[in-house]
C-alpha cells in the first residue's frame, strides 16, 4: 500500500528482516545496487519524527569529511556506572553524548561492516557501534560527531506518546524603509492616514506590513517577502499589503505555526501616529485573524535626524513569535 501510494517520488521500498540491524542490513544491500561505495548514506530510525533540515545537513557534512558522523546531544542527568545495584563509578558527564539518528556513513565501508556484524551472534546498540566494530574495513577512521537536537526526541515505548508533545518556538525580525513622495496616500498598517506625502513603492508601500510579513516568513524560515513577491513582477504593481500579509500568512499556519505575539515599530515624523494607533492594532489582528491583545505598535520620531528625520522617509521594525506544537 505505501509504494502504491507514493508511487510518484523516487522511492525504494523493501522488506525488512526480524531486527532493526538486519532491516539496516539489507536497507545497504538494496542502496548498494543504486549507489556508489563513495557514496554518503543516511540511516535513521522512523521513531524520530522530529529530526529537523540543518541537523541532516551538518550529518551528512561530517560524514563527507570523517567517513562516519553521528549527531550527538549531551546527557542531561548525572551519569553512573552501576554495577551489582551498587554505584561502581562516576562518570564525568562533559565526556559522555546521547547519540540520535540520522547516522551518516560512507555506503561501501558501512556495508562491508553491517555484513560482517551480520556473521556474529551479537545485537550492536547502533551502527556507529558496528562501524567501530571492524576498524579493517573503515581504514580505521572514527565516528565524528555532530551537535543534536533535543527536539529530535525518540518515541520508543506507549508512554513517550504523551512525552513526546512540546512546543518548537521561533523568533522573526522584519523591516523596511521607503521614500516618502507627494501624491502617494500614506498607508500604515493597512490603513490610510491623511499625510502630505505617502509611501513611494512597487505595491502601496505599506512599510509595516512589509516588515511584519518579513518577520513571520524569517521566523517559519520560509523566505522574505521578495521571494514571494518580487518587485519587478508588474503584477504585483500597487497591490494592497493587507492581501499579500494575508497570502504569506495562510501558508505559513499551514505549515503549524500559531502567532504568540507581534511587536512594532514606525519611525516617521508626520502625522501623528497615536490618534490611529488602535484603528492600525485592529487592521493588523483582522488580516492576522488573531486577537488584538497580541499586537502592539510603537511610533518614533528621530529627532530630525537622516532623512526619516527629515520627513523624507519612513521605516519600521517588526518582531514576532511563532510556536508550533509537536
Amino acid at each position: 500500500h505505501l509504494a502504491e501510494r507514493f508511487a510518484s517520488l523516487p522511492l525504494n521500498f523493501i522488506a525488512g528482516g526480524k531486527s532493526r540491524q538486519k532491516s539496516v542490513f539489507v536497507s545497504l544491500e538494496k542502496a548498494a545496487s543504486l549507489a556508489s561505495e563513495e557514496s554518503i548514506v543516511l540511516i535513521h530510525d522512523a521513531a524520530r519524527p522530529y529530526a529537523g533540515v540543518d541537523l541532516v545537513s551538518r550529518v551528512i557534512l561530517e560524514a563527507e569529511k570523517a567517513g562516519a558522523a553521528v549527531p550527538v546531544i549531551p546527557p542531561v542527568d548525572t551519569q553512573k556506572e552501576i554495577s551489582e545495584n551498587i554505584i561502581s563509578r562516576h562518570l564525568d558527564r562533559s565526556t559522555l553524548g546521547a547519540v540520535q539518528t540520522p547516522q551518516a556513513f560512507e555506503l561501501g565501508p558501512i556495508l562491508l561492516c553491517h555484513k560482517e556484524a551480520d556473521k556474529k551472534e551479537h545485537e550492536y546498540t547502533d551502527d556507529s557501534e558496528i562501524w567501530d566494530s571492524f576498524p579493517q574495513f573503515t581504514e580505521g577512521r572514527k565516528v565524528h560527531v555532530v551537535k543534536g537536537e533535543t527536539e529530535n526526541k525518540k518515541i520508543t515505548f506507549q508512554k513517550d506518546i504523551p512525552q513526546s508533545g512540546g512546543t518548537i518556538t521561533r523568533i522573526g525580525m522584519g523591516t523596511d524603509l521607503h521614500r516618502l513622495v507627494e501624491g502617494r496616500p500614506f498607508i500604515l498598517g493597512g490603513i490610510t492616514i491623511p499625510a502630505e506625502k505617502g509611501e513611494d513603492g512597487h505595491s502601496d508601500g505599506d512599510v509595516l506590513l512589509h516588515a511584519i510579513t518579513d518577520a513571520l516568513l524569517g521566523a517559519a524560515a520560509m523566505g522574505d517577502i521578495g521571494s514571494y513577491f518580487p518587485p519587478e513582477d508588474a503584477k504585483w504593481k500597487d497591490a494592497k499589503s493587507t492581501e499579500l500579509l494575508s497570502t504569506v500568512w495562510s501558508e505559513i499556519q499551514s505549515k503549524g505555526w500559531s502567532l504568540e505575539n507581534l511587536d512594532c515599530v514606525v519611525e516617521f515624523e508626520r502625522p501623528k501616529f497615536l490618534p490611529w494607533r488602535e484603528q492600525v492594532i485592529d487592521s493588523i489582528a483582522n488580516v492576522l485573524n488573531t486577537g488584538r491583545e497580541r499586537i502592539f505598535v510603537k511610533a518614533k520620531t528621530n529627532e530630525k535626524q537622516d532623512s526619516v528625520g527629515q520627513g523624507n522617509a519612513i521605516k519600521s521594525y517588526a518582531v514576532c513569535l511563532l510556536t508550533k506544537s509537536l
